[in-house]
């Protein structure tokens, strides 16, 4: 049996691989023609006004310079895609599964990813050292809008490298990455490449060790991003405030400082 075979599960038996894997793919959880929707309303937005993709500073001939991710949606509801988005975002469906995975939790950041062809991918990364969530981690909910494997660029995720501290970055290769930074992989780790149909869901833990190879097909790579983070949670960076209760209330807790594990000069922000 592969290590894949192992975190695809269903929503019932979901916490015994990401106890032990940090990791847990969901097939089917949200419908086909729901996945449809999504995927042409966030297309139809970035293509017709781009102007709320987030900045990654690339290159004026960059791919992504024509299709930025989206990051935060949920907070702009005068659009279609952001009401989409804070809708889905506390959708009883992936909030179930997150709070069956670490109790009570409070949604935390949206994001959407075009990844067209010939897009770079993003470099294996841990998404607390971002979000900074304390004392526990954040998770993630990564929704496939498309077919999704290794030709398009599709996560490579590192089972079990949720239980290691967060690593300290390093640089990244940029002809491979549209980000900068990447953690070093300690030896003997194994790397898996996910495969995931529209709708399954991939949730991940905080420090688990992921990201991907740049999108070599002729298909997109789009993907609705959730993170959440316990509703215990003392701080989280400031970037992620205000959070959302499943409720669709918003709230306020802690800044955590800059600099967090990795040292002083690291400013939080979207990964």
């Amino acid at each position: 049996m592969s290590i894949m075979t192992t975190f695809i599960a269903e929503v019932d038996n979901a916490t015994t691989s990401y106890q032990s894997q940090g990791v847990v793919q969901v097939r089917g959880l949200i419908g086909p023609d729901e996945i449809s929707r999504i995927r042409d309303v966030f297309t139809e937005q970035v293509e017709r006004d781009n102007s709320f993709g987030h900045d990654d500073h690339v290159a004026e001939d960059d791919i992504l310079r024509r299709y930025p991710r989206f990051v935060h949606p949920h907070r702009h509801p005068e659009m279609e895609a952001g009401r989409i988005a804070r809708e889905l975002m506390i959708d009883r469906r992936i909030f179930d599964v997150v709070e069956s995975l670490i109790g009570p939790a409070l949604a935390a950041q949206s994001m959407f990813y075009f990844k067209p062809p010939t897009a770079r991918g993003q470099a294996m990364h841990q998404d607390n050292m971002f979000l900074q969530a304390h004392p526990e981690t954040c998770i993630a909910a990564w929704i496939a809008m498309d077919r999704i494997a290794g030709d398009n660029g599709g996560l490579k995720v590192v089972p079990g490298s949720h239980r290691i501290q967060l690593l300290c970055l390093e640089p990244a290769d940029e002809s491979e990455s549209f980000t900068d930074a990447q953690v070093p992989l300690p030896d003997g780790v194994e790397i898996v490449q996910t495969e995931m149909e529209p709708g399954d869901v991939l949730f991940f833990h905080g420090s688990l060790v992921h990201g991907s190879r740049p999108n070599t097909s002729d298909r997109f790579r789009r993907s609705l991003i959730f993170h959440y983070i316990p509703q215990a949670s003392q701080e989280v960076a400031a970037f992620y405030n205000p959070l959302m209760t499943r409720a669709g209330d918003e709230i306020n807790i802690n800044e955590a400082s800059d600099g967090g594990a990795c040292g002083e000069g690291w400013e939080p922000g979207p990964h």
